[in-house]
């Protein structure tokens, strides 16, 4: 059972509500999952202390897009285009047993909690038949971090209401649980808009969340209008990238209350127009980070920070800040899933997402001078001691604890092997 009463005493803490700011020799105070008080000198009584001296105190990452499964694809689709990267995903797709879909994605979980992202929508477009989801799910609840896992219309074919229906009745009811459920269908980009009605209409009637990705298509030039026209457009949706949109339609969506996923690693990578995540926030949508694919972009948020804050650089959009980039990376990735009462913050009564990072590693060497900065420009996974979700110590010193890392990497690399022959 997980300790009722947790002090993190004397850290370097970095709240990120409602912009990120630092406090040195602060503590903070969780009982019974949730954060209850940060201040100097709170109370030890009844409580185990982490001695958080010489660390870094934040709340945990939000990945708000990422395909867990591909984490058995790591690399292939390095060096090429979007449209070989699906070509990938169509060969290879089809071989992934259930046992495979959860090995992956239990490893690719995993990476997500080794490296302090806490929560994580799994856009799971790898539902081949009811097992291979059910699998999906299960690797989910495995791992032990926060969760959304979307039901995703694979590319290769599959998939069914239906069973979207059996997971949201008989596995994912509870919106609450640790492990929730979103409706991830191929969206108005790729399929008909006759059929966009079909699936919206499921998903409003078993109260699902959308998220889908989204672009300038030959089949839908203007997706986002085609939703409005068609009186589809609402406040549920999650956009995934959108970076080929007009601005006209970037404020259609903040104006609807829809939000957003900007990935900068794999968008770049794939050759994804130019960066979208200062013009969405332009345009006044909230917009998280998102790893989408190991396949060709690193799975950790250091990694993806560094990507939006060198982009904005560049872009033709304000440049952006580390505190903005942090925001993006917590509270607005919470604000983006639906989630920002519960966790994205260390507000008191919010879920105990944490994460605690090492300031006396060589690389974070007098970075208490400017914390913010330093895990935004400097700091990296390994750098991540301790990980906490709702309370629960799931990293300490450096290691997962209640994870067996050789099982899940033998199991990992026997599925490669099984779907794509290495």
């Amino acid at each position: 059972m997980p300790d009722t009463r947790v002090l993190i005493r004397n850290g370097h803490v970095i709240d990120t509500e409602p912009q990120p700011f630092a406090r040195p020799n602060t503590d903070l105070l969780i009982e019974d999952g949730r954060i209850v008080a940060v201040g100097s000198d709170l109370p030890s009584d009844g409580a185990t202390v982490i001695d958080a001296t010489d660390r870094i105190v934040l709340p945990g990452f939000v990945d708000t897009h990422r395909h867990v499964w591909q984490s058995a694809l790591r690399g292939a689709a390095v060096d090429i285009d979007l449209h070989a990267y699906l070509g990938i995903l169509a060969q290879h797709g089809p071989n992934f047993r259930p046992s495979d879909v959860y090995a992956a994605t239990l490893a690719g979980a995993l990476e997500c909690l080794d490296s302090g992202i806490t929560t994580q929508l799994d856009y799971s477009h790898i539902s081949n038949s009811p097992e291979h989801a059910d699998a999906a799910i299960d690797a989910l609840h495995a791992a032990g971090l926060r969760a959304i896992y979307g039901y995703g219309t694979p590319v290769h074919g599959g998939g069914s209401l239906d069973d979207v229906r059996r997971i949201r009745t008989e596995r994912l009811a509870d919106d609450n649980a640790r492990v929730t459920m979103a409706y991830a269908p191929l969206g108005p980009s790729f399929t008909p808009i006759e059929v966009i009605a079909e699936e919206w209409k499921a998903a409003d009637e078993l109260d699902l969340p959308l998220t889908f990705h989204v672009s300038a298509t030959p089949l839908a030039a203007q997706p986002v209008f085609a939703l409005r026209d068609a009186g589809l457009l609402h406040d549920k949706i999650l956009y995934v990238h959108g970076n080929t949109l007009g601005d006209d339609e970037l404020k259609l969506i903040a104006d609807s209350g829809g939000t957003a996923s900007a990935t900068p690693g794999a968008e770049a990578m794939l050759g994804d127009s130019s960066p979208v995540a200062g013009r969405l926030r332009r345009a006044g949508v909230t917009t998280g980070l998102g790893v989408d694919a190991v396949t060709c972009a690193p799975g950790d948020m250091f990694s993806l920070m560094r990507a939006a804050l060198l982009a904005s650089q560049i872009a033709d959009d304000p440049r952006m800040t580390c505190g903005d980039v942090l925001k993006m990376a917590t509270l607005d990735g919470a604000a983006a899933l639906g989630l920002a009462d519960r966790i994205g913050s260390l507000r008191p009564g919010k879920q105990a997402d944490v994460i605690l990072l090492r300031l006396d590693d060589i690389n974070c060497l007098t970075a208490e001078r400017d914390p913010i900065a330093a895990v935004v420009t400097a700091a990296h996974p390994h750098n991540v001691d301790t990980v906490l979700v709702a309370g629960q110590v799931v990293k300490t010193a450096g290691r997962l604890v209640h994870a067996d890392l050789g099982r899940a990497a033998q199991d990992l690399r026997a599925t490669a092997a099984a779907v794509v022959g290495i």
